[in-house]
């Protein structure tokens, strides 16, 4: 009896840490025998069930966080993920672009002020560069302050001097600063863009996984036979049978 205990404790942990090898059942055959020796005809049925591995549904949210269409790549179904992916790549793109518009459009019109509006250096705050496209010269500027009585939004002379050569080059540098701006507010659109890109893959990632669970939802399970023979006059031998079912 001990001999057959310690037969099925080693045959269970055989066939769960390699069931599906030929290798693994011919050693799995020789073990059973070595320690059913002698102990005469005897058989047991093991019934060992494997389930299918399911997927994780907030794995799959992580990976489409990160990018979107992998948590549709994670649930086996990338058919649909690829759109993500795309998408992605896309709004990148335009995120760059977009940015580098801006930064160059930004160095555009800090030259022409300098150039064109006489302002001593492009080391300007961003409130400067707002203001100056509105008025001809500072001195039109601080007027219009002292005149509502903000007299301490009043500019410098010394520190903040511009005075435009002519209205036109007013216009101009109001338009490549506007241009700038409006490129630099609409990476946000782009940003926003982007969450909601990964939002939607994450939802559909969330309900890939579920169908993917469902399908493979039914247990597998092995049927093991297994018997030992000792007859006279002939080596002792050992039946092992596998029986695959759902």
């Amino acid at each position: 009896m001990k001999k057959l205990f310690l037969a099925f404790i080693f045959l269970s942990a055989s066939i769960f840490a390699q069931s599906s090898s030929n290798s693994s059942i011919l050693q799995l055959e020789n073990s059973v025998k070595q320690n059913m020796k002698n102990a005469g005809n005897t058989s047991l049925n093991i019934n060992y069930y494997e389930g299918a591995q399911h997927k994780s549904a907030g794995l799959a949210m992580i990976y489409s966080l990160l990018l979107p269409g992998m948590g549709e790549l994670y649930a086996d179904s990338y058919s649909s993920g690829k759109y993500f992916t795309i998408t992605e790549g896309a709004l990148w793109v335009t995120y760059f672009g977009m940015s580098s518009y801006s930064g160059w459009q930004k160095d555009r019109y800090k030259a022409y002020a300098v150039s064109s509006g006489s302002v001593g250096s492009a080391n300007k705050d961003a409130d400067f560069y707002a203001t100056i496209g509105d008025y001809s010269d500072i001195k039109q500027y601080n007027d219009s302050q002292a005149l509502n009585g903000d007299f301490n939004k009043m500019y410098n002379v010394n520190q903040n001097y511009w005075k435009w050569n002519t209205n036109e080059d007013r216009k101009t540098y109001r338009n490549m600063w506007v241009s700038s701006e409006q490129a630099h507010n609409d990476l946000r659109f782009v940003v926003g863009a982007m969450i909601l890109n990964r939002i939607a893959s994450m939802i559909n990632a969330v309900r890939l996984v579920s169908a993917y669970n469902k399908r493979h939802s039914e247990e597998m399970s092995w049927n093991v036979s297994v018997g030992l023979r000792n007859q006279p006059n002939l080596p002792t031998s050992l039946s092992l049978e596998f029986v695959k079912g759902l």
